[in-house]
């Protein structure tokens, strides 16, 4: 299945037990969820992913620290609900980096893609350090045959910084080749934040061919970027008055969809 061009996110809402829980029980953020995936198939978009943005503060979703079992269970559900509901490819993020988690999830309920944070190297995030796991996340895919699910790599990802300095064009080479990653993805340097025009040339150029996805802060505006990148993951934006903690609005998907093709 050729990788989608527009991806839009399912913010799923804090779940029962998370501290930001507003209320309503699981079936207020299934339907929640519905909504939003509906406006962005509605839209235009070409695919979605669909990640526990609402059950902070996360987990690492290391073997010590994995993501709650709670989290993975509804993930499965709303994935499962979206596919049937959806005719769009449908991506699988379990913040802050349960890649094993997120693969499960799209083997078990026929995702075609997974978003890993930090896939290779280390980083420094609010969760501590986070170092990737790629040699396991490669071959738990080929253990459970779902070598169609595709990897999506963050380079130098949000709400993290590297723990030394390093050459981008080893680090992007590294995710590409030796991890595996069958497609980049770079950021500003938070939720809804711009990327760097000359972070994102260099490291399409670097990705030699490889799909670059620009991951946050992409807008009508910011269309000329795209010449750079295979596609876009577009959360905020989309959502009403480009709040990302509002509904995802049909009006705003479309606009973006003529702006950028």
């Amino acid at each position: 299945m050729p990788l989608p061009r527009l991806i839009g996110v399912v913010h799923l809402a804090a779940l029962p037990g998370d501290p930001g829980h507003a209320g309503g029980g699981f079936d207020a953020v299934l339907d929640a969820a519905l909504r939003d995936a509906d406006a962005i198939a509605e839209g235009g978009m070409h695919g979605l992913v669909v990640e526990n943005f609402g059950s902070w503060p996360f987990a690492k979703g290391t073997p010590e620290d994995p993501a709650p079992t709670v989290q993975i269970a509804f993930i499965a559900r709303a994935v499962a609900a979206i596919r049937s509901r959806v005719d769009l490819p449908v991506g699988v993020n379990v913040l802050r980096n349960d890649a094993h988690a997120a693969l499960s999830v799209a083997a078990a309920c026929g995702g075609a893609f997974i978003r890993v944070n930090v896939h290779a190297g280390a980083a420094l995030t609010d969760q501590g350090i986070i170092e990737g796991r790629a040699a396991h996340t490669l071959r738990l895919r080929q253990q459970l045959g779902a070598e169609s699910v595709a990897l999506f790599a963050d380079v130098r990802v949000k709400h993290a910084a590297p723990l030394v300095p390093r050459d981008l064009v080893d680090e992007v080479e590294e995710l590409t080749h030796r991890a595996g990653a069958d497609a980049v993805i770079v950021t500003g340097r938070g939720t809804g934040q711009p990327v760097d025009h000359a972070l994102l040339a260099e490291v399409a150029t670097a990705a030699a061919g490889r799909p670059v996805y620009i991951g946050s802060g992409m807008r009508p505006t910011q269309a000329a970027l795209m010449q750079h990148a295979h596609g876009a993951i577009v959360g905020t934006w989309i959502k009403r008055g480009g709040d990302v903690r509002a509904p995802v609005d049909v009006a705003r998907v479309r606009e973006l969809v003529a702006a950028v093709g």
